[in-house]
């Protein structure tokens, strides 16, 4: 409820409450048995009732804290499935219909191919489609690029048209 997404936030939180004194807590080192936790126990009831209530708002309630194993093997099922291409020829109509160039979707197919259809070798691609649109736009970074250095490889700033008088005081 507290949306906290980590067990070492999880855990400095009740520390602190500790450090407070709102909470006592005792922490536990066993994965497999919970930290302890003892705090006063509060009546919630709106009734007034004249029957004497059976313990003080000093009483201590000890309970235990489990933390859940955020990484179930729930969660990674609900991840869909990679959607990859059945061979080279549906990456070719992806990239026809895009109006992109065909020997850019053969690059991409056989390169993919090549790393098992990974990201840097460890993260599987999930939709190829995504990945091949990010080729496209690196493919026209890399365009740009080249045209930029081309530019600057035969540009020579020794050389220059004007004369200039070197007796002239800056």
């Amino acid at each position: 409820m507290a949306k906290i997404g980590s067990k070492a936030t999880y855990h400095r939180c009740l520390k602190q409450l500790h450090h407070w004194k709102y909470i006592f807590y005792l922490p536990s080192h066993n994965p497999y048995k919970g930290s302890q936790i003892k705090m006063l126990k509060f009546s919630t009831s709106t009734d007034m009732t004249s029957e004497p209530s059976t313990g003080t708002s000093d009483e201590q309630v000890l309970g235990q804290a489990l933390v859940p194993n955020t990484n179930s093997k729930k969660q990674r099922e609900n991840y869909s499935k990679p959607k990859l291409p059945k061979n080279e020829n549906e990456v070719l109509d992806f990239f026809k219909n895009k109006h992109w160039s065909l020997l850019e979707g053969s690059k991409f197919f056989n390169h993919y191919t090549s790393i098992g259809w990974k990201i840097g070798g460890k993260i599987n691609i999930v939709d190829w489609k995504a990945s091949a649109e990010k080729w496209m736009l690196k493919a026209d970074e890399i365009k740009k690029e080249q045209k930029v250095t081309e530019v600057s490889q035969n540009r020579d700033n020794l050389k220059t048209i004007n004369t200039k008088n070197y007796g002239q005081p800056l």
